[in-house]
């Protein structure tokens, strides 16, 4: 596979079977991605991978406090800037919508919402989740070579026939999670992760976003 051909099928997954993913698989992948660029080679990023019984436990965890106070705990940051403006609105809406209609639920639909949502805090069904934390004390540079990673990661994944979908909604029970998985103090998480193999019957996974073109983001001085 190359690497074109990896970015082509690369995508945010919300459907998984339950089809096992082996502990030695995660560390391999988790073992290559270690060689992503990082300014003045910090290597700032700190990965929690779970899975098995640890990740039954985390589901129902979160299941039991998300039926109580479906709104989470406090952000440690906003994922989108406030108010957001065009193109960048559209394009949300436009891949919120897409995702909607692929799940079979009304446009801004409050119980497909709230499904939506638990789906999410359920990994789509995926058998392996990972959590991406940096030290609260970087700028964005360091949060610049995360993402990084964070891609190194999700194309390796499709190379070993696995996909992946990033969660930055995670940030709702960042101190649920910071008890859970024993994360020292200072560190902040940027998102968590599912990791599986796709349901290929789900009709989510032919539901694919659109990119602008290169036109709407390149400039040339050549």
């Amino acid at each position: 596979m190359t690497v074109s051909e990896a970015i082509e099928r690369r995508m945010s997954v919300r459907a998984f079977s339950d089809r096992p993913v082996a502990e030695g698989k995660v560390r391999d992948i988790l073992d290559r991605a270690r060689r992503s660029p990082s300014t003045g080679n910090l290597q700032p990023w700190h990965v929690y991978a779970v899975g098995g019984e640890r990740l039954v436990a985390l589901k129902r965890l979160i299941a039991e406090k998300l039926a109580r106070d479906p709104a989470g705990e406090p952000l440690e940051f906003a994922s989108y800037p406030s108010p957001l403006w065009e193109p960048l609105r559209a394009r949300r809406a436009a891949a919120g919508r897409l995702r909607y209609e692929a799940f079979g639920f009304a446009d801004k639909d409050g119980s497909g919402l709230s499904e939506l949502l638990r789906r999410n805090f359920d990994f789509f069904g995926a058998p392996v989740g990972l959590f991406f934390y940096l030290d609260a004390r970087v700028g964005p540079p360091q949060w610049a070579d995360l993402g990084m990673f964070l891609q190194s990661l999700m194309l390796l994944a499709v190379e070993e026939g696995l996909d992946t979908c990033p969660q930055q909604v995670w940030g709702s029970w960042n101190a649920t999670l910071r008890d859970f998985l024993g994360v020292p103090d200072g560190r902040t998480l940027f998102c968590g992760m599912s990791l599986g193999y796709r349901d290929a019957s789900h009709p989510c996974i032919a539901a694919r976003t659109e990119r602008a073109a290169m036109s709407e983001f390149a400039s040339f001085a050549w």
